[in-house]
């Protein structure tokens, strides 16, 4: 397999971190860029393990002029931008009677602007070489909105219809659009989530279990692979049997 070039965002996550293992251990040639904004304790960890193949990199995904910095750094590295892998995000749930403007604000430029701004610093670079992979993390509140969550989930439906809209904008030159929405993954984003709520999670879910990160990556692996080459604007919800 040839050398490719991939991004990953908000690479100091469970998620990020094990995407950017499953890629690394699944190609020997493929050098990933973790972007951090803050902490990168897991994300310099995965650098250590795989020296001279992994990379961080300081990010805020919501800023447009940030973005155009962190890809012209790593263009002096790298000669293509292959994958990009749109995985940064946040929540902050609340009724709507009682959101405030900035949790609004906030929560909708994490998670869809970010997403925005991702594709646009790229998509140069994949147009000039006619290939590239873009896929984006949104989240089962995209076909399933559940109260408590309207920026988060109006913000990944959001994230959905820009995958595939922009799958269509850029099919006939070699680049695939694809998203994945996952249900309750053992990452921290379920941290505030007390035990017993968790477990009736779990038994409201068919497999009785929560997604591992693995289950995630398997699927972002496929988007990324040449055997994904005919596969543009899907949405795979991988949620256990959920909905």
């Amino acid at each position: 397999m040839a050398q490719r070039t991939i991004i990953i965002t908000g690479g100091n996550g469970r998620l990020g971190a094990e995407m950017a293992r499953a890629f690394l251990r699944r190609n020997p040639e493929d050098f990933v860029w973790l972007t951090v904004r803050e902490r990168r304790d897991h994300a310099d960890q995965v650098a250590t393990e795989f020296p001279n193949r992994c990379a961080c990199i300081t990010l805020d995904v919501t800023k447009p002029d940030a973005w155009k910095k962190a890809v012209a750094t790593i263009a002096e590295r790298s000669k293509t931008i292959d994958v990009l892998i749109n995985n940064a995000g946040r929540h902050e749930d609340s009724l709507l009677a009682t959101m405030s403007q900035e949790s609004w604000s906030s929560v909708i430029a994490a998670n869809l602007d970010s997403v925005f701004h991702g594709c646009q610093a790229v998509l140069p670079t994949m147009i000039g070489q006619r290939f590239g992979r873009i896929i984006n993390i949104a989240s089962l509140s995209a076909i399933v909105a559940p109260a408590g969550q309207t920026n988060y989930a109006a913000a990944k439906a959001g994230v959905v219809a820009l995958t595939q809209s922009l799958a269509k904008e850029v099919a006939r030159i070699g680049i695939t659009v694809n998203a994945v929405c996952p249900g309750y993954v053992e990452t921290e984003a379920l941290n505030s989530i007390d035990a017993q709520e968790l477990e009736a999670i779990r038994q409201r879910i068919p497999m009785r279990r929560l997604a591992r990160p693995e289950d995630i990556t398997g699927a972002v692996l496929f988007f990324a692979s040449q055997d994904a080459s005919y596969v543009t604007g899907a949405v795979l919800k991988i949620d256990g049997g959920l909905v």
